[in-house]
């Protein structure tokens, strides 16, 4: 699902929002939300999951072309850990699986 089919989803399911307000409803969140990760921030869903922060050490590596050896700084890159919740809806063992058609309303 891309960002242009959620604000879609959102405003058919919601008559009261208009394409533009849920598009801005979505943006505003997503902001929101790294905006907290590139703080540092710990982001916590309850029932879908969490955002965090993994360290990556630095390391030594190389350059493929030439063979020498190269500092590569350390970093943080963003990770999804997915609640006991999805796990089990995607796995489809609470209630009714997920189904894989395009008009399923019942997966945000």
């Amino acid at each position: 699902m891309t960002k242009s089919e959620l604000v879609a989803q959102l405003a058919s399911r919601f008559p009261q929002l208009v394409l533009k307000d849920a598009d801005f409803a979505v943006k505003t969140m997503l902001d929101a939300m790294s905006e907290a990760l590139a703080n540092g921030h710990r982001i916590e869903i309850r029932g879908f999951g969490s955002f965090g922060l993994n360290r990556r050490p630095s390391r030594v590596g190389r350059n493929p072309k030439s063979g020498e050896k190269v500092l590569v700084p350390e970093k943080f890159v963003p990770h999804f850990k997915p609640g006991k919740e999805l796990r089990e809806r995607v796995d489809g063992r609470a209630g009714e699986p997920l189904k894989a058609s395009d008009d399923d309303d019942d997966d945000l």
